[in-house]
Parts: structure tokens; sequence; C-alpha cells
């Protein structure tokens, strides 16, 4: 039998349970109150414990896990800054409105030798490759042999490897092979007789500190070989790079492969027309190879290097048109053309010249937690973009101090004075012995 509900209490739990849904259901929700608008209402998410800033509206949005970048410009840079740093990077949009878009051959080779350097490192391209993402690992060294891109010079890979092999697990020692000297990227003559002695201010030195050309080669056939060889450093010491000096004297080679060997003679006169003007210690040598050692194109060119009292180095080059690209150039053109350069960077001035400020920037940078000072010409475009860079992955900002001369000193054009703190990188990579 059914069970039968005698007592009002009874009858009215039940009636409860059954009717007051009912009541619900005809009911409005409840208005929560009203609360006054978030100030952080138009902040961007940010995991920083530290607090959020609004996100600027520029090409370099910070990521959860690191940085975006839009564009293939200052690619180098931004890999590189990345490696030191620790931080991921993202550039999207490479070359995505060019017929050829995505990634260039000589940009997926530098990409190779980030990866034959370090240990670790994960990078993901997309199919169009118009998207990069490069998780960087620890720097490590050892033996690396490297093809590269005849589309660009060797001195476009050796400018990021300085910037990289003081702070390698073990002792680097790469061998590069490809265009050695060309018009675009800075030759190797340029960077063996500028870069290594600016380095050495810095601390990085000792007996296997050397960069040697084994064979050249001109584009843009190129079949040049190179090696440069870096020893591991535990820290970058401040400095104060302020005076450059007098010029005491210039030296300078003039190249020829593949070519009659009078072409480097012919450079070296009409370069020395020039210059005995101003100086009579001048001495230029002439670097004729032949056979298996001369690459596999013609060409000449001519790198100049103005020492000051104070042991800072200043440089030009020219090159000669590569085969078949453009109108030829004669030896005596460029030697004079060359000789002008040079003399253009010396008004410019400064401790550090043109092609090696960001170099001078990041050693700066990457120092002991105490102010360093280099005192360099104007600041080129590219370097400008550096030190954005630099603020970007290391949160170091630069005080910059305009410096110009008297009329009557005769020390060139305006000089741009740089002073950091460092951050006190350390290499903990290197192996404690």
């Amino acid at each position: 039998m059914p069970r039968v509900l005698s007592t009002a209490a009874n009858f009215s739990t039940l009636f409860f349970v059954f009717v007051l849904p009912s009541f619900l259901a005809v009911l409005p929700p409840p208005t929560p109150p009203s609360l006054p608008p978030s100030p952080l209402a138009n902040v961007s998410s940010c995991t920083n414990t530290r607090g959020c800033l609004p996100t600027p509206a520029t090409n370099n949005n910070n990521m959860a896990s690191g940085l975006m970048y839009d564009g293939c410009n200052f690619f180098r840079q931004r890999l590189v800054l990345s490696t030191l740093s620790g931080k991921n990077v993202k550039i999207k949009n490479i070359r995505s409105r060019d017929d050829e878009p995505g990634l260039r051959d000589f940009e997926a080779s530098f990409i190779r030798l980030l990866d034959k350097v370090t240990n670790g490192s994960r990078i993901e391209i997309n199919q169009t490759g118009t998207v990069l993402f490069y998780q960087p690992g620890l720097l490590y060294g050892g033996s690396v042999e490297h093809d590269c891109n005849p589309q660009r010079s060797v001195g476009y890979y050796l400018e990021a490897l300085l910037m990289l092999a003081p702070f390698m697990k073990t002792p680097l020692k790469a061998t590069l092979r490809g265009v050695t000297n060309d018009p675009t990227d800075p030759t190797v003559d340029l960077l063996k007789s500028t870069a290594v002695p600016l380095m050495k201010k810095f601390g990085i030195d000792g007996e296997a500190f050397d960069l040697k050309v084994v064979k050249r080669g001109m584009a843009p056939g190129g079949g040049g070989e190179v090696v440069f060889t870096c020893p591991v450093h535990k820290t970058i010491r401040p400095v104060q790079l302020t005076e450059p000096g007098k010029i005491k004297r210039i030296r300078g080679v003039a190249y020829s492969v593949r070519v009659s060997p009078q072409m480097g003679n012919r450079i070296v006169e009409s370069a020395r027309s020039i210059l005995n003007q101003f100086l009579p210690d001048i001495y230029i040598y002439t670097d004729h190879m032949k056979g298996a050692n001369s690459g596999k194109s013609p060409g000449f060119g001519l790198t100049l290097v103005a020492e000051t009292l104070n042991g800072c180095f200043l440089s030009a080059e020219m090159s000669s048109t590569p085969q078949g690209q453009g109108d030829p150039v004669l030896p005596e053109d460029l030697g004079r053309n060359c000789a002008k350069l040079l003399l253009e960077e010396v008004y410019r001035g400064g401790c550090v010249d043109s092609s090696n400020q960001s170099l001078a920037l990041l050693l700066m940078t990457l120092g002991q937690q105490d102010v360093s000072k280099v005192l360099l010409g104007p600041l080129s475009p590219y370097t400008m973009e550096f030190l954005r860079h630099i603020r970007d992955f290391f949160q170091i900002m630069f005080k910059i101090e305009v410096q110009k001369p008297l009329d009557d000193e005769r020390k060139g054009g305006d000089k741009v004075l740089m002073t950091c703190v460092g951050v006190g990188y350390s290499n903990i990579s290197k192996t404690v012995k």
C-alpha cells in the first residue's frame, strides 16, 4: 500500500518541496551591486609579480615567456640577445608581403649555426617561413664547422659569434667556409683588425683568441675558409674609453685573388697618394693568394685601419664589384675611395669605429655592476635599434651625452658619450677547474 502523510508537519514539508520551485521560476535573478570601474580595465594581462604596464603600440609586445617582434629586420640582433638573455623570442610576418615570403637561405644558415653552438635550443618555423619561434639553449661551443650561405659574407656570421663566443661552456673553435670578402658585410680582415683588439680591452684575451684567414673567397662564388678560436670567460670587466687620442699610424691589407698581382700594388699606390698628405707612418701589405687558396671568383679589395695613441682602432674598407653584378671598378678608384672613407671615419672619431659600435655596447651591458663609459662617433641606425633591443632583453638604459668639440680643437664632428651600469652577467656554463 502507498504511504499516507497524515500530520500537518508532513503536509507543509510536502508543499514546500513541490511548490517552492514554481515560485523561483517566476522571480527575476538578483542584480549584483554596481562596482566602480577598475583602473586596470585597459591594462594587458601580465604574469610579472612586480606589476603590469600597458603594452605599448610597438612591434615588441611582451609575451608570457618572451618577446614578440614583427618583420625580418635586425634578425641577428634578436636571436643573439635572446641566446644571451635566455628569453624566448617570436618573430612573425617575415617578408609576408613579398613575392617570395619567409626566411632567406642565409638566415636559415644562421639559425643552423646557432643550433650548432648551443645545446637544447628549440626552433620552430611555420610552413611558409613567415613565423619563427626561438627558445634558446645553453651555449656549448667546442669544435664547429659550418658552410655559410654565399648570399652573405662570413662576416655576417662572425659578428654574431664574436658576441657569443666568450660565454660558451668550452672554448670555441669555429671553421667557417664561404665568401670572406664582399661589399655588403664586414670582411674578416676588418673584424680581425678592430673587433679583436676591442674585445681585449674588455678582458677577453688569451693565447687561443685568434682569427685566421686560411683561404680567401670573393663573392659570388665564395670558396674561402676562416678559423676563429676564442677562450671562455667568466665575467666581463667594465671599461672607461673616453679619450681616443690622435692618429699615430695607418696599416692596411690590399688583397687580390684570381687577378693580376699588380692589382694590389695599384691599390696601395692610389691609397698612399691621399694618406701621405696627413701622416708619414703608413704601411699597406699586399696579400695575393693563388691556386686552391684563392676561392672560386676573381676580385680585389682594401682594408685600412688607423691606430691612435691610446690604442683605439678606426677602420674603413672597400671591395670590388662581384663578378657579373654591376659595373666593374678600377683598383686606383677603389684605393682612393677607401682612403677617403678612412678619413671620414677619423672625422667621426670616437674610441670605437662605426662597424663595432653594437659590439662595444653589448660588452658594456654584460659587464660587472659598475659604470662603463665609451666615447663613440655619431650613432648608426643599426646601433640605435640595437639599443632598443638591449632595453627589451636586459632592461638596460644608456645615458647619452653629446659632446661638441670646439672649433679650434680640430677634433672632428660631434661625439656621443655612452654610459651604463652593467647587469653583472656571469658565464654559468663555464666549466669550473
